[in-house]
């Protein structure tokens, strides 16, 4: 514990921070500045570098861009692979991981150690992993480097050590799994096919051991031929040549035939004692033409055949269709006796895998449902019920229903807010789902110690806003409303919309919710904000639109009589703001030019809201003479004063949204009077044509961090998505860039307004792109009757410093270094009903001026942080105590004042990758990370901090990663985290009885260790392949599975081991027994034989 006092009484040095024509306060970390000041600091500071950490803890949403499935039977956890190397592994809700590959190589292919606790992923480059999933966070334990080939299908058999793998070339390795080393057993491409064949076969597509013998290796080439390799004689049994490609093969489960899906569209059926000629062909989608011939289909991705006890076999496939039906969407087909199922799906299939009950392919496999893995979706089929209805996914996979476009984190909200959002969105739920429980059911979690309320906002492209509960580290969806339903709806093509934004007017670009009063506000790319209240009752309401002129009409400069007369800003310095009115369009204004109209129609009608948030209030800024308005870049509410505050790079407006008037609506510029820093003359805001770039891209331009115009916020600027800048320039003094000085934050609080003030009174602080902070003072009536009739005064605007860069976050502190909570209103219902003799009153909290008196002392400190640097001063002073330059060469994105370890710090996210935390009040570096070293749009525009160390950005376009910088939550994790594997006894095969054995019907097993170990098959060549030892063996021992259920595990799977290697010495003993008495017997007999005959006799 570190503990500061300064001593500041009757210094008469002049702090730097107090000086509007200095920038900076000091250069160095933490540097403190003596000031003038009443009273003594006197802050504990408790946080040391000790209590940080970064690291990664949940990743929600859909797999982006998935490219292979595979599903462990026994365990029952499912995995998912994807383009850029990541491999999430499910399982019941709660049971989420996600892991890695360091090469970033897509998985082309995985394969679970069925009920063994591990995986194995094969990337496109051409590299073997095995996994290790018996602990917490999984890790590598080998890695297996083809050099000379590349590998195209893996093949495990279940309980075997050995992996088949098949490459380019159409040759087939032998992998050991244990210490992951090829075998020199190799089946050469030209071994496998009849000498005679003078083609290449093609690359391996397929390879799967006969269920009716495990000697016996079935390898599909892509050219159409199928040959089945005897792995003892090393020779084939039979070669099947086709003249279509082959895409899948699939076994029945007695090894007495097996079915083909063929390019054509085709399936074939193979019987193994004629494999001359397919003993059926069927084209399920092919209908025959008039002119007798089969219409051209397309190629069936992938067939499963599986059998059932009850009924007719299922076969299932993935494309097939006609090519004559264009525009139809993507097909899983399941084929039952003589019905004929198809599924249409809402994107590509990219996998699918049919769920069975046994591990055994051997058994009649009885599948009850299909996993289909699509591009931007994971769906599971019913298969017992005739209809087959789907599941209810119970994971977060729909984040990206509609593109992100914004989130909002907030953690330790009140307690009752997550109840009451599901149990409104609960009633909007979808239905007709599949009664059955969910199959993907493995793996263990428990709810944490440490768990508080936790929600995530995500806003969408569409207008749509998403309420997620987010508490102890899992996310399900609250509840869901749609902002587009307040407007009229634009016809393509026409409307105020099509010259803004055609695809997607509705895009939300930023949130500001006070979970407390449940007030909510949404700014759209359109350049509008809605405001929302919560209520548990539907209702009749009209909705309350007010239009403001934003944007001056002339580029030339004007003089201050001039500044008089325009409607669009008042007078610098009035107490009794006038309140701005939508001009009507001038005279000289060409017909058919824009001029004073919103860029979308709100209803105006009354109109029936459902329970749950309904709109209030809209506001919408206006088009001026053919030019549409500038987009908001910054918003704040307070529920306690009833204000609402917004801003662009044209200026300010404060609106009372009690009262449904405009305050304030002025330039940034008028809002310095004759106290610009700058010394500039008044002008309007220019008018310039800006290229586009959307809420996928952060604009370059110092001053205009808000976000500039787009037609579309998920198709603009895509390509240019990873090549963000990592520096911009700082320079505050450019006169060129004066007139698009923008408003970039807003914050009300209790605060002085002037240095003479006694008591804190409402204010408004307002940061620029240029650094300056203005303080605009209010006062507001405090009796219900009078709020809601007298006008809200706003007082002279006051500079109170400047900072390099733009202003991001304010924050505030009393003089013990407590946060000071912003005032708002308790929660009351709108729409309930009132009793006449007891009417209902605004309760407000921590909004008197004698409480806020009592939390400050004497004065309070603000905490302000730019691009560039921090500060903290010292009210009603406005002297600079700290100050800190957290960094030169990039800049900061995001900032934020939040509690961590019970206490506060300032946490900032660098453009340049870095999270920095920084102690309050004196600034001091407690941590600096460089956690991404590349940082895109996407997790610029969605990066944010909320508190009890945690944060989170959207990682893809459909998921959000959260991570933790909190040393406590940290070593907390492995208890948080779900476990991948549990010990389960491996189902015993099923006995096929006397009969079924006698006549053949059981399975021929083989010694594959005799076959391909290095005694009998030798070495395989060094340059080959590389083996790689992984980081995941000794590491992953120590971290697997950190309570006794783990150590239990890892006991019981030595003692299984143990004891089996005593059964096979138990067997071979006896085998060694049984030949000596053997031995000894047959000695006997022979000794008797010869005992009585002379030497020449015998």
């Amino acid at each position: 514990m570190k503990k500061f006092r300064k001593v500041l009484d009757g210094l008469t040095t002049s702090s730097p921070g107090g000086t509007i024509g200095s920038p900076s306060c000091g250069s160095a970390a933490g540097t403190p500045t003596s000031a003038p000041t009443p009273k003594e600091i006197d802050v504990q500071e408790t946080l040391v570098s000790e209590n940080f950490q970064l690291c990664k803890t949940v990743r929600h949403g859909f797999p982006y861009q998935p490219t292979a499935l595979a599903f462990d039977p026994v365990q029952k956890i499912l995995a998912i692979g994807s383009r850029t190397g990541g491999v999430r592994i499910l399982g019941r809700p709660g049971v989420d991981c996600y892991c890695q590959h360091e090469s970033g190589a897509a998985v082309l292919q995985l394969q679970f150690l069925i009920n063994e606790g591990a995986l194995v992923t094969a990337c496109a480059d051409d590299t073997l992993h095995l996994w290790n999933l018996r602990q917490r966070r999984p890790a590598i334990l080998h890695s297996l480097k083809f050099n000379r080939e590349r590998v195209t299908f893996c093949h495990l058999p279940f309980q075997s050590k050995w992996l088949y793998v098949g490459t380019e070339r159409g040759n087939t390795h032998m992998v050991n799994i244990e210490s992951f080393i090829l075998s020199g057993y190799v089946i050469m491409w030209n071994k496998a096919i009849e000498l005679a064949t003078k083609t290449h076969p093609g690359p391996v597509v397929h390879l799967s051991d006969s269920p009716k013998d495990e000697g016996k290796l079935l390898i599909g080439f892509e050219s159409g031929t199928v040959v089945q390799w005897d792995l003892r004689c090393k020779k084939a049994d039979f070669r099947i040549y086709y003249d279509e490609a082959i895409h899948s093969v699939s076994w029945h489960h007695e090894g007495k035939q097996f079915m083909c899906s063929h390019s054509d569209g085709s399936l074939t059926m193979w019987n193994l004692r004629n494999t001359t000629k397919p003993f059926q062909v069927t084209y399920p989608h092919g209908k025959i033409q008039r002119d007798g011939r089969k219409e051209s289909c397309k190629p069936i991705l992938k067939v499963e055949y599986k059998t059932s006890r009850s009924s007719e076999p299922f076969i299932v496939f993935s494309g097939g269709l006609s090519y004559d039906k264009a525009g139809r969407r993507p097909t899983l087909t399941i084929m039952h006796g003589k019905a004929i199922t198809v599924l249409e799906m809402d994107y590509p299939i990219v996998e699918f895998m049919v769920l069975c009950e046994t591990p055994y392919n051997n058994e009649v496999q009885e599948p009850s449902a299909v996993v289909v893995l699509l591009e931007k979706d994971l769906i599971v089929v019913d298969l017992t019920q005739s209809n087959f209805p789907v599941f209810e996914n119970p994971y977060p996979m729909d984040v990206h229903e509609s593109p992100v476009t914004c989130t909002a984190y907030f953690a330790d909200c009140p307690p009752d807010i997550i109840p009451i959002l599901y149990s409104i969105g609960a009633k909007h739920k979808k239905t007709g789902y599949s009664q059955k429980e969910w199959p993907i059911s493995g793996g263990t979690w428990t709810l944490g110690s440490q768990t508080y309320p936790e929600v995530i906002i995500t806003g969408h492209a569409d207008g749509s806003i998403k309420f997620w509960d987010a508490s102890a580290i899992t996310l399900q969806m609250l509840y869901k409303f749609k902002t587009s339903k307040v407007f009229e709806k634009p016809k393509p093509g026409e409307g105020r919309a099509a010259d803004l934004v055609e695809e997607d007017p509705f895009a939300v670009q930023m949130v500001s919710w006070c979970p407390q009063s449940r007030i909510f506000c949404v700014v759209g790319i359109s350049a509008h904000i809605i405001l929302y209240r919560f209520s548990k009752y539907d209702a009749n309401t009209q909705i309350v639109c007010l239009d403001i002129r934003l944007q001056c009409e002339s580029d030339d400069v004007i003089t201050p009589s001039e500044n008089e007369n325009n409607p669009c800003f008042p007078e610098p310095g009035s107490h009794s703001p006038q309140a701005p009115h939508p001009a009507s369009p001038s005279s000289g204004t060409p017909e058919g030019v824009k001029d004073s109209i919103p860029c979308l129609k709100v209803k105006d009608r009354v109109v029936r809201v459902p329970p749950g948030y309904q709109a209030e209030l809209v506001i919408q800024l206006l088009w001026v003479d053919g030019e549409p308005p500038q987009q908001i870049s910054t918003l704040d509410i307070n529920s306690a004063y009833g204000l609402l505050a917004f801003g662009n790079c044209n200026g300010l407006a404060i609106v009372d949204y009690l009262q449904k008037t405009i305050l304030l609506c002025m330039s940034t510029l008028d809002l310095y009077g004759a106290s610009d820093p700058y010394q500039r003359l008044t002008r309007s805001p220019r008018r310039n044509r800006q290229s586009t770039s959307g809420l996928t891209e952060l604009s370059d331009n110092q001053q205009s961090i808000d976000m500039e115009r787009s037609k579309s916020p998920t198709s603009a600027a895509e390509s240019r998505e990873n090549s963000f800048s990592r520096s911009r320039s700082s320079s505050v003094s450019s006169i060129d860039r004066d007139t698009k000085e923008a408003i970039t934050t807003l914050q009300f609080g209790e605060s002085y307004g002037r240095k003479s003030d006694a008591l804190p009174t409402p204010c408004l602080w307002v940061g620029t792109s240029l650094g300056v902070v203005v303080l605009i003072p209010m006062s507001i009536p405090t009796d219900q009757e009078e709020r809601m009739e007298e006008a809200v005064t706003i007082g002279p605007c006051g500079t109170v410093l400047m900072l390099k860069g733009s202003v991001l976050r304010f924050g505030f502190l009393d003089c013990m270094g407590a946060v000071i909570q912003s005032p708002y209103e308790a929660w009351r219902d709108p729409n309930a009903s009132e009793d006449p003799d007891r009417p209902r009153r605004r309760k407000l909290v921590n909004f008197s001026p004698s409480s806020s008196q009592d939390t400050c002392g004497d004065g309070h400190l603000a905490v302000v942080c730019s691009e560039k640097q921090a500060k903290v001063i010292l009210m009603p002073s406005q002297s600079c105590l700290f100050v800190h330059n957290i960094t030169e060469s990039s800049f900061v994105l995001r900032a934020d004042v939040v509690s961590a370890c019970n206490s506060v710090c300032l946490a900032c996210f660098c453009a340049n990758g870095h999270v920095m935390t920084l102690s309050l009040p004196s600034l001091r570096p407690l941590m600096d990370v460089n956690y991404l070293p590349l940082t895109d749009m996407r997790i610029a525009r969605t990066f944010c901090f909320t508190n009890g160390g945690q944060a989170l950005y959207l990682s893809s376009p459909t998921e959000i990663q959260r991570i933790t910088y909190s040393q406590e939550m940290c070593d907390n994790l492995q208890e948080m985290l779900g476990e991948l594997f549990t010990p389960i006894e491996t189902p015993e095969a099923q006995n096929r009885g006397f009969l079924k054995g006698f006549f053949g019907g059981n399975a021929n097993t083989v010694d594959r260790e005799e076959l391909f170990g290095e005694a009998s098959a030798g070495k395989a060549s060094r340059s080959l392949a590389q083996h790689i030892p992984g980081q995941g063996g000794m590491e992953g021992m120590k971290v697997a599975a950190g309570g006794v259920v783990g150590d239990l595990a890892r006991a019981r799977i030595a003692l299984d081991e143990r004891g089996q290697r005593l059964g096979e010495l138990e067997d071979r003993t006896a085998l060694m027994m049984t030949s000596a008495e053997s031995f000894s017997k047959h000695a006997h007999e022979l000794m008797l034989k010869c005992k009585d005959k002379k030497w020449y006799q015998l």
